[in-house]
């Protein structure tokens, strides 16, 4: 065994982030994953320990606090139960994980930092601007650059300058009702942008903690900083009667550097009124508008010491409260990745259009020499072209998206907005000579959600498919689940975020994105107890929750804890998840849900006929109540338990009485059933009525086979295709699947015409879109009111191409991957493969038919367990080889043979299976090459690339 990578815990984990600073949860999780290259090498115990310094973890005398030896096969996180933690203060963890074989444990270090406590008094107060600011040098009197009619506004600068001793540590937490970037002695603190992100400041204003240490310098610093409206008193949305200023009026900002010299001495620098503020360059920054740079307005240096700032006037100090301060529960927003462009064409006009080759969301960096005073180059952005060639806009709504930068005259100007990003593949550059020869990169935005899923397969339009799904995840999941990236909305929709959320945790890792917008969800809630339909919520904007909206508020919970193992997503969420439902039930004693439903908007975008209203509220009323009920046995309440469970069956039988008729297969109808069963309708007739049935367990028994034939022949007789919106999509190959037909759910993933996934593929998208006819060749573009190119919902597919088609799945019963399903559907592929990087280790499937065979490939991370479902019709045909030999445990086992397939049971490790196997029938491929995802420049880290500490 000499070389071989025994059990060891690795991607180590403090609140589902590593190496967070400035957390403020009292008791944080600490978790960690497992790898071995050897079967059965479980692990068997596990040790926490938490101390102050790396080397008190070293002496058990100075532990904080210490869990002892734990006897436990499966956990892979602890919740810190020790002493209170201090605010602002660095801890230590180790774990220690004993393997199943004898020998010494396992271990692995990491810290985290706390913010500030109940116990910690901020003395930072909010600054801003007064109501007549200065700029850094006088108004330009040649080319002005007029601001538009919008009331868009100059973004304050504000400096503050200090002495340091040599040696000094530094710490700085900030934050900003608006966004804020903050330098200390003109270098750039952390990398994160549109910080602090976007909450409801009316509950809550996050701030960041960087370490500033190698920044400081002996003598004079500065800390400066510029803000600008963001979500806080920019345009936010498309309601016009409050387009913009829904929570304030102009930002404002707040920070504390917390300085501790050699000899333990502590100075605070804070946000006060003796910091100095002006405007400079920047005359306007908005998240949906755009930015303009006039550098004729820059004054060099006031970002260093040795400025001169006497002629700027005191900030003006706007708030001295700090009790919605909270720190940052995810990762921020940032520069994951750069593109350089596809194409560059020049029209006659001189205007440049410049192709991306990927639609994205991000802002462009441009690099121009000899740019004339005065001159002004505009960049707008589009997600497509028209006809002739041209940005195609119309989209946008209201949202201009257009930045332009002024020029001064210097040799070198390289301009890239800070405060602003765009849903775009294609840019519009208007205002350069003819000569000029400019560098043009996209910056792609996005939350740092890191990346932990793989998918791939014969199929190039699957393969495609699966790209367009991930970039739209990237485009959209920035601070908070966007609806789309482009146009004047940008919202928080709950309804797209929880069909979108089972795709979205296969592919990144997005627990603590979730932890923070869930807060953002309940901070949203009606006085009365209702979710809304988007969150954050806007002020003065009335959001009473619709069915499948609202209800996310519970089923996003249920999906986290499904899929992270925590069960505080439940906790969390158990009392408004209870509120929701009784919410519900009031206005709706006879458990028809038809009272109270909000906006109402059905299955979304359905090109088909519409769907019953009370059928489908119904359905999610009981939906919400069961999941309800299952949180609460999670989490030992079982009174609420049996309320909420009785609740949910009444429902149930509700809407079979309602809705759902059954009767004998007679005349015309006898074909539809098999073996005498009845013949079953659901009111309607509608695919996302029996398909909202069937998933969420509505029927009578022996009606589910009936509702499943219908459900069939409506998705047969219409193409094959689906004529569901945002809700129904997320369910179809599911159901399909575990009704036996996934021939039939291959199918639709093979349909090119509309509606159908590979008709924007073969119409040049490289995200998914909005409605299933954004555009076709006969009517060309939809409204614009509401058609963006860059929405996720209808990516929801993307779950069934990692359970489905590669078979990665855990069962019913499993969370955080404990107890795996692998059991692949190969349709008429010829091999297909998933990985995903589960808080448990690493779970990968690959499987490929050839010559009659089947090969498959699982890896079962250690301590968990799987049903392996090997697809072959000769059972005697099966052959299983280890890929590395390990001890000498049970690992293996037959449980049955089954038409189509053999089951075993399989413990940790790798395993190779082989079995005869038909051809692969139908087609394997699709027109045109697979487009491979961009390079990502030097520096960045690629979208879709795993961390650093994965096995």
């Amino acid at each position: 065994m000499s070389g071989v990578r025994r059990l060891r815990p690795y991607a180590l984990r403090c609140e589902h982030r590593t190496t967070p600073l400035g957390i403020d949860e009292p008791a944080p999780r600490l978790s960690w994953r497992l790898a071995s290259a050897l079967r059965g090498d479980d692990p068997v115990a596990h040790r926490v320990r938490v101390a102050g310094s790396a080397e008190d973890l070293e002496d058990d005398g100075r532990l904080l606090w210490d869990t002892g030896r734990v006897a436990d096969r499966a956990a892979t996180a602890v919740d810190y139960a020790g002493p209170v933690l201090a605010g602002l203060t660095r801890f230590h963890w180790r774990v220690s994980v004993w393997p199943a074989s004898s020998g010494a444990p396992a271990e692995a270090d990491s810290w985290f930092e706390t913010g500030f406590t109940p116990a910690d008094r901020w003395q930072a107060l909010w600054i801003g601007q007064g109501p007549c600011p200065v700029d850094v040098m006088d108004a330009p009197t040649e080319g002005e650059f007029a601001l538009d009619d919008r009331g868009l506004a100059p973004c304050p600068l504000l400096r503050r300058s200090f002495t340091a001793p040599a040696g000094a540590r530094g710490r700085v937490h900030v934050s900003a009702r608006g966004l804020y970037e903050l330098r200390l002695n003109g270098e750039r603190v952390g990398d994160a942008e549109l910080a602090p992100g976007w909450t409801d400041y009316r509950h809550r204003v996050q701030y960041q903690t960087y370490d500033v240490t190698a920044l400081l310098r002996e003598g004079e610093n500065v800390l400066a900083a510029t803000v600008a409206d963001g979500w806080w008193s920019g345009f936010v949305g498309f309601e016009p009667r409050r387009a913009g200023a829904h929570y304030g009026s102009a930002p404002q900002f707040l920070a504390e550097l917390r300085l501790t010299g050699p000899d333990g001495d502590s100075t605070v620098i804070a946000t006060d009124g003796s910091w100095r503020t002006a405007t400079g360059t920047i005359r306007h920054a908005d998240l949906l508008m755009g930015e303009c740079h006039d550098l004729r307005y820059a004054a060099e240096g006031w970002e260093l010491p040795g400025f001169d700032d006497s002629g700027w006037p005191s900030a003006l100090v706007t708030d001295t409260d700090h009790g919605l301060l909270v720190a940052g529960a995810d990762e921020p927003v940032r520069a994951m990745a750069e593109l350089r462009p596809r194409s560059v064409k020049r029209h006659s006009d001189g205007v440049r259009v410049v192709d991306f080759g990927q639609n994205l969301a991000g802002r462009l960096r441009l690099s121009i020499r000899h740019l004339a005073p005065g001159a002004r180059v505009v960049i707008r952005h589009a997600e497509v072209l028209d006809d002739s060639g041209r940005l195609y806009t119309a989209n946008l709504r209201t949202a201009a998206a257009t930045d332009v930068l002024v020029g001064d005259g210097r040799e070198l100007i390289v301009f890239e907005p800070r405060f602003t990003y765009h849903g775009f593949r294609y840019a519009e550059i208007s205002g350069l000579d003819e000569s000029a020869e400019p560098d043009v990169v996209a910056v792609v935005l996005h939350s740092d959600t890191p990346w932990a899923g793989e998918f791939d397969c014969s199929d190039a339009g699957l393969r495609q498919l699966h790209e367009c799904v991930a970039w739209g995840q990237r485009s959209n999941f920035v601070s908070v689940p966007t609806d789309c990236p482009q146009r004047d909305e940008r919202l928080g929709w709950l309804a797209d975020a929880q069909v979108f959320l089972p795709t979205a945790a296969l592919n990144a890792d997005v627990a603590a994105f979730f932890t923070k917008w869930l807060r953002d969800v309940d901070d949203a809630r009606t006085p009365d107890g209702g979710f809304t339909n988007v969150a954050p919520r806007l002020v003065g904007v009335a959001d009473e929750g619709a069915p499948g909206w609202a209800d996310a508020g519970v089923i996003i919970p249920w999906h986290l804890y499904r899929s992270y193992d925590d069960p505080r997503f439940l906790a969390r969420s158990l009392d408004s998840m209870c509120a929701w439902v009784d919410l519900v039930h009031r206005h709706n004693p006879d458990l028809v849900w038809r009272h109270r439903v909000g906006p109402h908007f059905s299955d979304w975008l359905a090109p088909g006929t519409p769907t019953p209203r009370e059928v489908v509220a119904t359905a999610y009323f009981a939906h919400s109540a069961r999941l309800t009920a299952e949180a609460a046995g999670v989490l030992g309440h079982r009174e609420r338990e049996r309320r909420y469970g009785r609740l949910a069956e009444g429902i149930r039988c509700t809407f079979a009485e309602r809705f759902v008729t059954s009767r004998g297969p007679t005349g015309e109808e006898a074909g539809e059933g098999t073996g005498g069963e009845p013949v079953v309708r659901i009111a309607g007739d509608t695919q996302t009525g029996y398909l909202l049935a069937l998933a969420f367990e509505l029927l009578p028994a022996g009606q589910a086979a009936g509702a499943a034939r219908r459900l069939a022949g409506l998705v047969e007789s219409a193409g094959p295709a689906l004529l569901t919106g945002f809700l129904g999509v997320a369910l179809a190959a599911p159901v399909l699947d575990a009704h036996g037909r996934s021939d039939l759910a291959h199918a639709l993933l093979l349909r090119e015409e509309v509606p159908s996934w590979r008709f924007p593929l073969l119409h040049g998208a490289t995200t998914i879109w909005e409605r299933w006819d954004g555009w076709t060749p006969g009517e060309g573009f939809r409204a614009p009111k509401m058609n963006s190119f860059n929405h996720y919902a209808l990516g929801s597919i993307g779950e069934w191409l990692y359970r489905g088609v590669a078979g990665l799945d855990q069962a019913p019963d499993s969370t955080g991957y404990r107890k795996l399903l692998i059991r692949p559907r190969p349709g008429g592929l010829g091999h297909a493969s998933a990985r995903h990087e589960s808080v448990r280790g690493t779970v990968a499937v690959a499987w490929e038919r050839h010559d009659g065979l089947i090969s498959l490939r699982v890896t079962v991370p250690p301590g968990a367990t799987a049903e392996v479902h090997l697809p072959t019709t000769d059972p005697g045909s099966v052959r299983e080889s280890g890929l590395v030999p390990g001890p000498d445990v049970p690992h293996l086992t037959r449980v049955r043979i089954a038409p189509g397939h053999v089951l075993y049971h399989v413990g940790s490790g790798s395993y190779h299976f082989t079995a005869t196997h038909p051809p692969a029938e139908g087609r394997s491929g699709t027109p045109g090459a697979h487009r491979p995802p961009p390079s990502p420049a030097p520096g960045r880290r690629a979208p879709g690339s795993y961390e650093e500490d994965t096995p």
